[in-house]
């Protein structure tokens, strides 16, 4: 809800290797009801923006992970690629 009221928002997920964050964060798609945070975050935001009369919204995603000290863009054209 903070978004909506103008602050900047991050979801952070951290833990061992292999524990799940990556599923806990995309999920599946389909069946809806396998939705988890990212996409049902993404409906929440976009349908609370809709409501808003005489406001503008940027919104703007970075999804990186880091692991090994290797970052990557997993929103970019190439998700393999490392960043600076």
């Amino acid at each position: 809800q903070g978004f909506i009221e103008g602050y900047n928002v991050t979801i952070f997920a951290y833990s061992q290797t292999g524990s799940g964050k990556s599923f806990t964060m995309q999920g599946v798609v389909d069946p809806s009801t396998q939705k988890v945070i990212i996409p049902r975050a993404f409906e929440h935001i976009f349908e609370s923006t809709q409501r808003v009369e005489n406001a503008k919204f940027l919104v703007r995603a970075s999804y990186l992970e880091i692991y090994n000290g290797d970052i990557r863009d997993l929103l970019g054209a190439d998700p393999k690629q490392e960043l600076e």
